[in-house]
């Protein structure tokens, strides 16, 4: 079934009107007709809910869609921050797709002292056009309920300013040891907790970095005995505390 998203006042009455680059998608690329079934969810929504639709009229501005039902949303009960040292090439591309397909909320790229990237303000604003196409993509793909936002790029200090108010604050670290204690860390996370996750470049952190997280309540943890890849180290992480977190959601200890 296809995913669509729409703005707050596109859903009134019993009904969905669909219209903008989505219209074209749905009536001369996927070829839809009334009477197929879509899942739609609201942009920024603030209820926790999907509508099961059915397509009842197509034309060439707008599509309509009665709702036949509705269901809870597809999404984590605690929002997980990706703080991305920016990295070099494609990489982010790649990570953000994967992200969004792991269930992360928000992803906010970030200039630290070892990022080769330099983006000026206009490179900046066509890059971030492009990831966030990318997260919408990735979220219709995976049935998300949000599309989760690329912020604009951070400062390492703007980043620790604005994970300041999440609950968890975690940062893989390649000189961290104890893989116990990652575990500890990761179990003791409960549901409705805001966690932010921060993740170096290439480089990795300067000392320096390292230090003023553990200031600002960052908790620095290692994902193992061997040394991970940017675009593998954030992944892993949200791969371990989406599988962690699902379970809590089923009522399962952690």
């Amino acid at each position: 079934m296809y995913h669509f998203f729409v703005e707050e006042n596109a859903i009134a009455e019993g009904f969905v009107h669909i219209t903008g680059d989505d219209v074209n998608h749905i009536r001369n690329v996927l070829r839809m007709t009334p009477g197929e079934q879509v899942i739609i969810s609201r942009k920024n929504a603030v209820e926790d809910v999907d509508y099961y639709c059915v397509l009842t009229q197509i034309t060439e501005r707008e599509v309509t869609a009665r709702i036949d039902w509705t269901e809870k949303a597809r999404e984590l009960n605690n929002k997980i921050y990706l703080f991305q040292g920016l990295p070099k090439g494609d990489k982010m591309e790649l990570i953000i797709q994967k992200s969004v397909e792991l269930g992360v909320y928000e992803i906010i790229p970030v200039a630290t002292n070892r990022s080769v990237v330099k983006l000026d303000a206009k490179k900046e604003t066509g890059k971030l056009k492009r990831w966030q196409a990318i997260s919408e993509s990735a979220a219709k793909q995976s049935k998300r309920s949000i599309i989760p936002e690329i912020k604009p790029v951070m400062t390492v200090r703007e980043a620790f300013l604005y994970a300041k108010e999440t609950d968890v604050k975690l940062l893989p670290y390649e000189n961290e040891e104890g893989i116990a204690k990652t575990r500890s860390v990761i179990e003791a996370i409960r549901p409705g907790e805001n966690i932010a996750v921060f993740i170096g470049p290439e480089g990795g952190f300067s000392p320096e970095e390292v230090e003023a997280a553990r200031n600002a309540g960052f908790c620095t943890v290692t994902l193992g005995k061997r040394i991970l890849r940017t675009e593998t180290a954030g992944l892993m992480m949200l791969s371990v505390l989406a599988y962690t977190l699902e379970d809590c959601e089923d009522g399962q200890e952690a």
